[in-house]
């Protein structure tokens, strides 16, 4: 039996023998495509090299290209698990040609590899061509000698591939195996096309038009090939299987599943074992290409696969979290091909077992929830829609879920009442998504690249450099000069600014020419890849194209940042040091006051964590390391121990970074020696997202600084304490245990004040014993319990205390059970408040409250009090 291992790699060995570059899957999450939610084919990164933007060191290539299909358009998560073929992650096998070989040789290709490296019977397979197609029929014929009756002729867009409404298009070719009359269906472009005996396998599409805005087609002077065949069901075939869940990787993750939860892989919950190994590949690949579970989003998708994952193995009995106890059977199945989950293993592992502890008891409610509602309605009767948008939006329910639960009992949810319930929450999460790839850029940044080319970079060995301006922009177009005062985009032959990328930021300077002209430049970005662009405002002279002129970067600032940049290396290896291997970058901001690094860890980092970490930063600060920099391949920069960033778009080469223990692929500026970021300091932590935590810290003299501050502010405290700094801790607790001892002793005083003083004051006001007391600063929530306790005593009928605390009035009247009936707080208290200036007052007849802004009139208020009673 060929393994799904094996015949990846036999796929990949017979392009690159003949002629084809290896390319490694590029991550989940595309950079290059915003309209995109994740990476769903193999020409997804090669996107750019087919319409020219981009040009790469090869012209053939093969791949085995990682996939999801579970947003956007592209989303075949409510099949997964009931299907035979349905997956929200999957592995899409290509060989491309960009302009190197077409049709005979993509042909001649996918034929020999199938029926001679394969050996597949060519009995089993036909062809689907364009029905406009003649040449791909003919080869077909004249190379793997296929005869008419299964060359299947297809008329519709089905076997016409476009890019967009513009852009290269093409016919296609797809091949299918045919699994015998035993499997009810019909060949492609029959009335039984639907059925499974016949399956597809693979898809050759020839990329020979240009779909030009007015609607015409005109060829493509190099017309190109982009194929793509999916290994679980190939694997399923050289198997001897009809089912991908059957092939040996998913197979192995059903049986891990079926071993933890104890039930029979192909029993009742066969479905559920299905979701549980098609959606932990998912999840994983996701979490190590650095999307974390969130409320939007790439995240909320991932949330959405996971938790539906949650809800099978919470229904085949699981009580505790399951799908991280799963990871590793997935890491010993496609760790070897893909060795980015081998190295994100303990993050997912925690990411998963956290996302399941906070579902569960969402999901137990959730579920009742759902159960009362179908309780109530009739056998196979549809749910409201009203009802699955309450599911999701208190108990954080996708309507796949539920529609999951529902579809053991029959039934269905009422889509237009949901859609209507949740129209604006998914307005908003669609804009949240499309949104978060690369933008596109501006079409005069693809014509001046057309033109100029690269910029050539000189930033790593100095900060001056001569250059001559080969392009000025302003208000989005190109110019040929530029006076005093306008805002500019300069790009030079070659430069010594650093563009923004990989977390640190754009240098500043100054560009200036021999006859006195001057650009202050405020940042410098990067477009295309290569293209740099400065940013600033002519402010003398005239700025002209061709001009020469001498860049020069703001060598202080420069200065700061490759000290911030260089110390978050070191941070990044003290924190993985002290905190284990999970921790993985997540962002970072290399500034010239700061920086600021995002980590990915699980819970808040305890403080004696960051001392450790920070002393440790400093120790190799103190060992004054070489900081070394090599160019390699990212293959063998991984190889050597160098730590990339998951999600990262590495070209064919990488800088690799080496200061002491640390080394990681970068292409920032960094210090010479790890000495000369002087001293490092963190000034703060905390979370800002979902298992994401952020360290903020300086170095050099912004940390001198803010220890001199810290150490002032101890010294003045300690000063008004009249103690030394080493024994400010030891004063302060002190202070605080006298001071709730003085609390406690204050209020029992002021308890005993008003409770005592008050029997002794006892008056009669119209035949009513009344005690009527100015009680001061007594806090006023201190009042009720005082009239209690003096209508306690039995020495009184009535009692009005008056708390004149912080300069304000408030009274409180209650009346004891001799004057019950007779008299009334209420009436008594809003008599009060008039004479301090306050309005209303309520309660109680037998206790009442009420306030005024002015407390000198306390004694006003007690008169009005007697005056009220007497009247």
């Amino acid at each position: 039996m060929s393994s799904s291992n094996d015949i990846r790699a036999t796929f990949l060995e017979y392009f690159a023998r003949n002629g084809h570059q290896v390319v490694a899957s590029s991550p989940l999450v595309p950079r290059n495509d915003p309209t995109l939610m994740f990476a769903n084919s193999g020409m997804v990164q090669f996107k750019n090299v087919f319409t020219g933007q981009e040009k790469r060191a090869y012209s053939t290539a093969t791949t085995a290209q990682k996939c999801v299909r579970a947003g956007g358009k592209h989303n075949d998560l409510d099949n997964v698990g009931y299907t035979a073929r349905h997956h929200t992650f999957f592995e899409m096998l290509g060989n491309f040609s960009f302009g190197d070989y077409f049709k005979p040789q993509a042909i001649e290709h996918a034929w020999t590899l199938l029926t001679r490296d394969f050996g597949l019977p060519r009995e089993k397979l036909l062809v689907t061509v364009y029905s406009e197609d003649e040449d791909a029929a003919k080869l077909w014929r004249d190379i793997a000698g296929m005869p008419d009756s299964r060359i299947i002729r297809i008329p519709t867009s089905d076997n016409f591939w476009r890019m967009g409404d513009t852009g290269p298009c093409g016919p296609c070719s797809e091949i299918f195996y045919d699994h015998g009359d035993s499997i009810p269906g019909g060949p492609p472009g029959s009335p039984d096309e639907d059925g499974d005996r016949f399956i597809e396998i693979w898809n050759l599409v020839f990329m020979q038009f240009l779909e030009e805005p007015a609607g015409t087609r005109n060829p493509l002077p190099r017309p190109s090939i982009d194929t793509g065949m999916g290994l679980e069901r190939f694997a399923a075939i050289l198997q001897g299987k009809h089912d991908n869940y059957d092939t040996d990787t998913l197979r192995a993750l059903i049986l891990a599943s079926a071993e933890a939860t104890g039930q029979d892989p192909d029993g009742p919950f066969r479905s559920s074992h299905r979701v549980v190994a098609d959606h932990l590949r998912a999840g994983t690949f996701l979490i190590a290409d650095g999307v974390l579970p969130s409320n939007e989003g790439r995240g909320y998708v991932l949330r959405r696969i996971l938790r539906r994952a949650m809800r099978h193995a919470h229904m085949m009995g699981a009580r505790d979290p399951l799908l991280h106890r799963l990871v590793p059977a997935l890491v010993r199945q496609m760790g070897a091909a893909y060795p980015e989950i081998v190295r994100a293993e303990a993050l997912v592992i925690e990411t998963l077992r956290l996302e399941e502890t906070r579902f569960r008891s969402l999901l137990d409610r959730g579920l009742h929830l759902l159960a009362d509602e179908t309780a109530r309605l009739g056998q196979g009767a549809t749910l409201p829609g009203d009802i699955a948008f309450r599911l999701y939006d208190t108990y954080g329910f996708p309507l796949d879920l539920t529609q999951d639960a529902l579809r053991e009992q029959g039934r269905a949810v009422d889509l237009d009442g949901f859609n209507a319930a949740m129209a604006e929450q998914k307005k908003r999460a669609r804009a949240a998504w499309a949104g978060t790839g690369e933008a596109a850029t501006e079409t005069v940044w693809f014509d001046l690249k057309e033109t100029l080319g690269a910029t050539d970079f000189l930033g790593y060995a100095t900060e001056t450099a001569e250059a001559e301006i080969k392009a000025i922009v302003t208000g989005g177009k190109v110019v040929g000069e530029a006076p005093v005062g306008t805002d500019v985009a300069i790009i030079l032959n070659q430069t010594p600014f650093y563009a923004e990328s990989g977390g640190q930021v754009g240098d500043t300077g100054m560009i200036t020419a021999a006859d006195g002209t001057q650009i202050t430049i405020r940042d410098t970005q990067k477009k295309l890849g290569d293209l740099f662009i400065h940013l600033g405002t002519v402010s003398a002279g005239m700025a002209r194209a061709g001009q020469p002129v001498t860049a020069a970067v703001d060598h202080a600032r420069r200065t700061t940042i490759r000290a911030h940049h260089s110390a978050t290396h070191l941070l990044h290896h003290a924190l993985r040091e002290r905190l284990g291997t999970h921790v993985q970058q997540k962002g970072s901001l290399n500034a010239p006051d700061r920086l600021r690094f995002d980590v990915s860890h699980p819970k808040p980092i305890e403080p004696d964590e960051l001392a450790h970490v920070e002393a440790e930063v400093n120790a190799l600060i103190r060992a004054n390391a070489e900081v070394n920099t090599r160019l390699m391949t990212p293959e063998a920069a991984v190889a050597e121990g160098a730590m990339a960033l998951f999600g990262e778009k590495y070209g064919e080469e990488v800088r690799v970074v080496t200061m002491g223990p640390s080394t990681e692929l970068c292409g920032g500026t960094h210090v010479a020696r790890t000495g000369d970021i002087a001293l490092f300091r963190i000034v703060s932590e905390g979370a800002v997202a979902a298992g994401v935590r952020r360290l903020e810290a300086v170095t050099g003299e912004a940390a001198l600084r803010a220890m001199a501050e810290q150490e002032t502010y101890l010294r003045d405290a300690a000063a008004l304490l009249k103690t030394r700094p080493q024994d400010l801790a030891e004063r302060i607790t002190s202070l605080l245990d006298d001071r709730k001892k003085l609390e406690r002793d204050i209020a029992e005083l002021r308890k005993q004040l008003a409770t005592g003083a008050g029997a002794a004051a006892v008056e009669e006001v119209a035949g009513f014993r009344v005690a009527l007391r100015n009680v001061g600063e007594v806090p006023p929530k201190d009042l009720k319990p005082l009239v209690e306790a003096i209508l306690g005593g039995d020495t009184a009928d009535i009692v009005a205390l008056v708390s004149t605390a912080d300069g304000k009035a408030s009274v409180m009247v209650g009346i004891g059970p001799a004057a019950k009936g007779r008299a009334d707080a209420v009436t008594l208290v809003r008599a009060a408040s008039a004479a301090l200036g306050g309005k209303g007052g309520g309660g109680k007849p037998e206790m009442a409250q009420a306030g005024g802004p002015d407390g000198t009139k306390a004694e006003d208020a007690l008169a009005a009090i007697r005056a009220t009673l007497a009247a």
